[in-house]
């Protein structure tokens, strides 16, 4: 059986969800008048702020299915695929709560506004998808690589197609998984194709990181392909289209944030496996391991789930540059602390979730 852990994954989680803080605290917080494009600093805040969400969604893929992958070869696969489910069923419903008011509902106020849809949605139903993917394609490992590649590649080829999706005759529930006209932020299309490309690579890792040479070849290859999909991808769309003439090539190309994204994530995946050897068992992967806890407090601190009121409430951009960079630190600081010391979100969550689920059941 293969034994080999990645503890590079969880560093490159650690890295998504640190950023994701920052980049959530610093964006609602600061002033607008600061957000200046010719600013260098600025531009490259806001860069680094736009590879966060495709690194955890393609990293949520490449974990879910390895540990899929592992389980099938131990031969207990139905357990992680129960886990699986659940999994995706809580983050649907964690996702939801953490748009609700209770003041609000207290009130007899109820707004569409607790049905819009972000990450841990998206991720929760990318989950449930690729368990079904799985349980379809478990008995060839390569088919299921295969499909998973031209799931991946046809959504962000097709992003023009549903780009500025209007569905006004659909229920609000289903409506805001497929289009943002409601103020959903994440949509499960484009998004759930990062998930698709990370399960992927996923089932190239379990067949081959046993292998001797694999390493020093997959950091090749992710600093390859990651030049390539940043700088050329959008060539080579054009170049498709103009073989083809499909004008869906040109429109993807002329818009490529998908692909180039893609590339950027693939560059991050080969820098910290690269250094793996530094991160195995310190702070870094331990964060790793805690990002449902995270995600969940700095929400509630940031937006003011539950409640309404949080940050947001009292310095809604309103802060300067330096204010913003300072509180993002101390905020990074607290919500890290409270998610190791003071409260087991992830474990708990998911234990009561299980007896919710029994209970129903029975």
């Amino acid at each position: 059986m293969h034994s080999n852990r990645l503890y590079f994954i969880d560093a490159v989680r650690a890295f998504a969800i640190l950023m994701m803080l920052q980049g959530h605290f610093i964006d609602t917080l600061l002033d607008p008048i600061y957000r200046d494009d010719t600013n260098i600093f600025y531009n490259i805040w806001s860069y680094f702020r736009g590879v966060t969400a495709p690194t955890f969604f393609t990293i949520s893929g490449l974990v879910f299915m390895y540990l899929l992958l592992k389980a099938k070869e131990k031969g207990n696969d139905k357990v992680r695929i129960r886990k699986g489910l659940y999994r995706g069923l809580l983050l649907l419903f964690i996702g939801y709560t953490l748009r609700v008011d209770f003041f609000d509902w207290f009130q007899g106020k109820f707004y569409p506004y607790f049905l819009v849809v972000d990450v841990l949605q998206c991720i929760g139903l990318s989950l449930i998808l690729m368990v079904a993917l799985y349980y379809v394609f478990k008995a060839n490992t390569y088919v299921l690589s295969i499909v998973l590649v031209i799931i991946g590649c046809t959504i962000f080829i097709t992003e023009p197609l549903y780009r500025n999706i209007v569905l006004p005759d659909t229920p609000l529930v289903f409506a805001n998984y497929i289009s943002k006209k409601n103020g959903s932020v994440f949509t499960i299309i484009p998004w759930f194709g990062y998930s698709a490309l990370g399960a992927f690579f996923a089932t190239v890792f379990f067949r081959h990181v046993h292998r001797k040479a694999f390493k020093a070849l997959t950091i090749c290859t992710f600093f390859t392909f990651g030049y390539l999909l940043i700088f050329q991808s959008s060539g080579f769309l054009h170049k498709i289209g103009d073989v083809t003439g499909l004008t869906l090539f040109h429109a993807a190309a002329n818009y490529n944030y998908l692909f180039s994204r893609l590339g950027d994530v693939l560059v991050l995946f080969g820098l910290f496996y690269t250094f793996e050897h530094f991160l195995k068992q310190s702070i870094i992967t331990r964060i790793g391991e805690k990002t449902l806890s995270i995600y969940t407090f700095h929400f509630i601190i940031i937006f003011g789930s539950y409640t309404g009121i949080g940050l947001k409430h009292f310095y809604y951009k309103a802060l300067d540059p330096y204010q913003a960079i300072f509180g993002a630190l101390a905020f990074i600081l607290v919500v890290v602390v409270i998610s190791f010391y003071y409260a087991k979100t992830n474990a708990f969550l998911y234990n009561l979730f299980l007896k919710i689920v029994d209970r129903f059941k029975s």
